[in-house]
């Protein structure tokens, strides 16, 4: 488990983290949402390992994770721009992982070879950026990690690529119990693959929430009436409400059996509950306490 308690950290005399506690189970996919300068990378690089927080406790398994080389070991963290030895091949840096990491897994990196169809004996740097994050996930997947962090890990990725990935990911998540740690704008991706989301805005966690429960909260309703029961609109918890000619569109936070009933006791022409994205969700729930959603999703 990653334990988050009261996690802070600064930049001179900028608050970036402000308090963040936070719990993620072992074997879990967790996914990191927020607008752009909201703290993300910076949490992702503490949790790493990478950063030492200001104050507050942050643990992997009940351990501290700053200056733990022998919990790194098994901590491995994909940035948004990896980085490589210039003039290395991959069959050089697989070498150099092999030295650095204990259970560098051969066979899988050999296996991984004819998934992935890319040149060993090929410099790096002589990829394109898509090729790149390929090989970055390539060696990591090959440390066998318990826990991986990533930092929008598929940009410039291809779509048969992206889900070749994806299911490396999902199937050691299974196989392995490996924790995930996702950070993305692409809630669509995030929907996907994640179980548990986080939101965090200003350097504080504002929401955080398994997505089944977070859909099972809200629900899109498309009703009309002969005689609109005014009495209805203020029994129901609306958090936005559109009209489109003699039909309206709501979307209630609520019990859905509850809201069913309401609305069947008044007898409407038209009633239909409709299915809500991950993204809809977000814009209505948090729109409706303020935050600056255009920001938050792409």
């Amino acid at each position: 488990m990653i334990k988050l308690t009261d996690v802070s950290k600064k930049y001179e005399k900028e608050m970036v983290l402000k308090k963040v506690s936070l719990e993620i189970k072992k074997g879990s996919i967790f996914g990191l949402l927020g607008s752009n300068g909201a703290g993300k990378t910076t949490l992702l690089k503490t949790m790493a390992g990478i950063y030492k927080q200001e104050s507050g406790d942050l643990t992997i398994d009940k351990q501290t994770v700053f200056e733990n080389p022998t919990l790194k070991q098994n901590v491995l963290f994909i940035p948004d721009l990896p980085f490589f030895f210039s003039q290395y091949t991959v069959k050089q840096m697989a070498e150099f992982y092999a030295d650095m990491y204990k259970d560098w897994n051969q066979e899988r990196f050999d296996n991984l070879q004819k998934v992935l169809d890319l040149e060993v004996n090929k410099k790096v740097a002589r990829f394109s950026k898509g090729m790149q994050r390929q090989v970055a996930f390539w060696l990591t997947l090959c440390t066998m990690p318990e826990v991986l962090i990533l930092d929008e890990p598929f940009d410039g990725l291809d779509a048969v690529i992206r889900q070749k990935i994806i299911n490396l990911i999902i199937q050691d998540v299974a196989d392995r119990n490996m924790t995930v740690i996702i950070s993305s704008h692409n809630l669509r991706e995030i929907e996907d693959i994640c179980d548990h989301i986080g939101i965090l805005h200003k350097g504080s966690l504002i929401l955080e929430k398994d997505i089944d429960d977070l859909k099972s909260d809200v629900h899109k309703v498309q009703i009309a009436f002969k005689d609109v029961p005014t009495s209805l609109f203020e029994s129901l918890d609306i958090v936005h409400q559109e009209k489109r000619g003699s039909v309206h569109l709501l979307i209630i936070r609520g019990n859905k059996e509850e809201i069913d009933q309401l609305i069947k006791q008044t007898n409407p022409i038209v009633y239909d509950l409709l299915p809500l994205t991950l993204e809809e969700i977000f814009v209505y729930e948090m729109g409706g306490v303020g935050y600056a959603i255009e920001n938050i999703l792409v």
